[in-house]
């Protein structure tokens, strides 16, 4: 995509000067080319926690950076794909600069919350936040047949996901989410359910094969048949010595 694209006006020179930039810059805003997605969007972002507290201070470049950030498809990979996003919020969320530029405008007395502390109860924290991203927590869930992967609602604390099983279950709402973007052959390769995520991770109890599964079942149906008949055999041996 050329610059011109979205920075209309002529500039004269290279690098551009102030005054050319301060007169005949113009920059056109995402929904001049989102037109339709930004129509969706905007009812969420509404409703987002950030919208709510910082108002017209929040807009679509305040976490995606139009010069930099790359859709899901093009990136190809999940890990990078966390990555980028995750830096997003955490550029913000991490950085008591970035956090009182933002947060500072309107709520000059709050201070930034500590990441670390927040997300105690998430067992090995740094292992899930390299595998999910912030917003498959911290937005609602998506349907497999939505227009966007992701909704741009963002939750706050309270409300936000900490249900394991969401995502820990064959029914894995990272198979509408973060992993969407993976285009499956058949639902079950090799018997393994959620097959796309074997590529990228292993997640437990979403990450499932029907014949492990099979098994597994065998054997404890085998061991609580073992220790019957054991029992049984016992219980008859004992009444044969009574007689």
């Amino acid at each position: 995509m050329a610059c011109k694209t979205c920075h209309v006006g002529a500039f004269l020179s290279y690098p551009h000067v102030a005054e050319e930039i301060s007169k005949k810059a113009e920059t056109l805003g995402c929904n001049e080319c989102h037109a339709q997605e930004s129509f969706r969007v905007e009812a969420q972002v509404a409703k987002s926690v950030h919208s709510k507290n910082l108002k017209d201070n929040f807009t679509c470049s305040t976490c995606h950076d139009p010069h930099v950030v790359a859709s899901a498809k093009k990136l190809g990979s999940v890990h990078k794909l966390v990555a980028q996003d995750n830096a997003m919020c955490m550029e913000c969320h991490n950085s008591d600069k970035k956090f009182a530029e933002f947060g500072g405008k309107v709520l000059p007395d709050k201070k930034r919350p500590d990441i670390d502390k927040i997300h105690e109860w998430l067992p090995n924290t740094q292992r899930h936040w390299q595998a999910a991203r912030c917003i498959d927590c911290h937005t609602p869930p998506v349907k497999a047949n939505a227009s966007l992967s992701v909704s741009h609602e963002i939750l706050n604390k309270d409300k936000a996901q900490k249900n394991c099983s969401t995502c820990h279950a064959q029914d894995s709402a990272l198979r509408t989410g973060l992993y969407r973007h993976i285009k499956e052959t058949e639902a079950k390769e090799m018997g393994f359910a959620n097959a796309a995520f074997l590529r990228n991770s292993y997640v437990v109890g979403a990450t499932r094969n029907i014949y492990l599964d099979l098994l597994g079942l065998i054997m404890v149906g085998g061991t609580i048949g073992g220790v019957s008949l054991h029992g049984l055999l016992r219980i008859l041996a004992a009444r044969r010595r009574k007689s």
